[in-house]
C-alpha cells in the first residue's frame, strides 16, 4: 500500500472515531431535506420488443463436457468388463448386477449388456427372466449385431422352460474347451461345420473365443471364409475384434487383402483402428504408409503414423515427412521417429527445419530419449542456434535427460544473465542427492 493510500485510510479511520466520540457525548441531528423526483410516465410496447441475444459457447464448457462424457464411458467399460468376468467365472447373480448398471446407462453397450444378462438368467435355470430380458432388448435395441444369437438363446429357453434345471446334466465349460482343442488336428470338413455352429449359438464368450482361435488356425477355406465374415461385422463386436486381431496374427497375404478390403468399406473409427493395428503386427509397413497418406480422418491418419513409428519404419516416415504439408501432422511423425528410437532423423531436424515449431518439437523428443547421442546433439543446439526459445528447449531437454554435468558446463560459459538463471534454476531442483551440481552450487556462492 501506498502512502498516500495510507493517509487516506487514516483520515477516514479518524474522522469514523471523532463521529463515535460525539455520538457518545452528546447527540448529533442530521437533517436531510426531502427530495422530490418527477419521473415523466413511460410507457413502452412490450410486445414488439425483440432482444437477440447470440449463443455463446465456452471452451471451458465443452471440455468439461467431453471429460464427463469420457469418464461416463470408462465408467461403463469398467462395469461391462467385470460383468463378462464374472461370467466367465460362473458367478452368475454378480454378473447380472454388473450387467443391469451397464443397461441402465444405455450407452453404446446397452444391448450387449442385455443379450449376457439374458444369458446368465438362462444359464442359472431363469428361463422366464432370460425371455423378459431378450424382449426387452428386441424392444429397445432393434438394430442390435446381438439379437441374432438372443433369438438362438430364446429357443433354448422356451424348450427348457419347463423343465427345471439340473446342475449335474449342465455341460461342462472346461470339457467344451478340450474338445475344441482336440478339433485342431481333426478332419477340417468336420471340425469348420461344428466350429461355426458353436460360434453362431448361445455357448459362453470364453468358449466362442476359443473356437475362434482355433478357427483361425484352420487353412480350410470355409473357415476363411466364417473368419472374413465375422470380422466384417457378422457376429458381435467382440468376436470381430478378435476376428481381425487373427487375421493380422494367423493369417497369410490373403488374410491381410481381407482387413484392406474391410478397412476401405467400414466406416467404424474403432474397427478401421484396430485393422491398423493388426496391419502393425503383419509387418504391413505399405499399407499403413496409405493410410497415413490417404486417411481423411484425422485420429485414423494418427493411429497410422504412431503405428508406423511403432515398426521403426524409419525411411517410409521420413518419406511421409518430406511430402506432408500440415504442422500437427508433421509433429505426430516426429513423435512417431521418437517412438521408433529414430535419434538421426530427430537430431537433423532438431537443426535444420525452418519451422520453429517443429524445430521445438524435435528438441523436446531429444531430451526425452536421453542417450549420450541425443545429450551431445542438445549441447551443439544450444552452442549454435540463435533462437531463444530454441535454446531454451534445449535447456529443457538436458534437465529431463538428468544431464548435470552438460547443464553445469553450459551455465559456466553462459554470458547471457537471463539464460544463466535458467540453467540453474533447472540445476537446483537436480540438487540435494547430487555432489556436483551441489559443488557447483557452492562455487556460485563463493564468488
Amino acid at each position: 500500500m501506498s502512502r498516500q493510500q495510507l493517509r487516506v485510510c487514516a483520515v477516514a479511520f479518524a474522522s469514523a472515531v471523532g463521529i463515535a466520540g460525539r455520538s457518545a457525548a452528546q447527540p448529533m441531528t442530521i437533517e436531510v431535506p426531502a427530495i422530490k423526483i418527477d419521473i415523466p410516465a413511460i410507457k413502452m410496447d412490450m410486445a414488439a420488443l425483440t432482444i437477440e441475444m447470440p449463443s455463446i459457447v465456452l471452451p471451458f464448457d465443452q471440455d468439461r463436457e467431453k471429460d464427463t462424457e469420457q469418464r461416463e464411458r470408462d465408467r461403463e467399460t469398467r462395469l461391462y468388463e467385470q460383468g463378462r468376468d464374472y461370467l466367465d467365472q460362473g458367478q452368475y447373480d454378480r454378473a447380472i448386477e454388473r450387467l443391469n448398471d451397464v443397461v441402465s446407462m444405455k450407452g453404446p453397450r446397452a444391448d450387449a449388456a442385455l443379450y449376457y444378462k439374458a444369458w446368465a438368467q438362462n444359464k442359472s435355470g431363469r428361463r422366464a427372466e432370460a425371455l423378459t430380458t431378450v424382449a426387452s432388448l428386441r424392444r429397445d435395441y432393434p438394430k442390435s449385431r446381438y439379437l441374432t444369437q438372443a433369438n438362438a438363446l430364446e429357443v433354448e429357453a422356451r424348450r427348457d422352460s419347463g423343465q427345471p434345471p439340473k446342475p449335474e446334466s449342465q455341460p461342462d465349460e472346461d470339457l467344451k474347451l478340450m474338445a475344441i482343442q482336440a478339433m485342431q488336428n481333426s478332419d477340417p470338413e468336420q471340425a469348420v461345420p461344428l466350429l461355426e455352429k458353436l460360434l453362431e449359438g448361445t455357448a459362453s464368450p470364453r468358449v466362442k473365443s476359443r473356437a475362434l482361435f482355433v478357427l483361425a488356425q484352420s487353412d480350410s477355406p470355409r473357415a476363411r471364409e466364417v473368419m472374413k465374415n465375422i470380422a466384417k461385422g457378422g457376429s458381435t463386436p467382440e468376436l470381430q475384434n478378435r476376428a481381425i486381431d487373427y487375421l493380422g496374427t494367423q493369417g497369410g497375404r490373403e488374410s491381410r487383402a481381407t482387413l484392406a478390403e474391410i478397412y476401405s468399406s467400414s466406416a467404424d473409427v474403432d474397427v478401421k483402428r484396430r485393422i491398423l493395428r493388426a496391419f502393425m503386427v503383419a509387418g504391413e509397413k505399405d499399407r499403413l504408409l496409405t493410410a497415413a497418406q490417404s486417411e481423411k480422418d484425422p485420429e485414423l491418419r494418427a493411429e497410422a503414423v504412431q503405428q508406423l513409428g511403432v515398426m521403426g519404419a524409419h525411411d517410409e516416415l521420413w518419406q511421409l515427412y518430406q511430402k506432408e504439408t500440415a504442422v500437427d501432422v508433421k509433429k505426430r511423425i516426429i513423435q512417431a521417429m521418437f517412438v521408433g528410437g529414430n535419434s538421426a532423423r530427430l537430431i537433423e531436424l532438431a537443426k535444420t527445419e525452418k519451422d520453429p515449431e517443429l524445430r521445438r518439437t524435435a528438441v523436446r523428443n531429444l531430451g526425452i530419449m536421453g542417450s549420450k547421442e541425443a545429450g551431445a546433439a542438445l549441447v551443439d543446439i544450444y552452442n549454435t542456434d540463435k533462437t531463444p526459445d530454441i535454446r531454451k528447449a534445449a535447456i529443457n531437454g538436458l534437465f529431463q535427460q538428468g544431464n548435470a554435468t552438460a547443464l553445469i558446463d553450459l551455465a559456466r560459459k553462459e554470458q547471457d544473465v537471463e539464460m544463466k538463471k535458467d540453467i540453474v534454476s533447472k540445476l537446483s531442483l537436480m540438487g540435494h542427492d547430487n555432489p556436483e551440481v551441489m559443488k557447483y552450487m557452492m562455487e556460485l556462492l563463493n564468488k
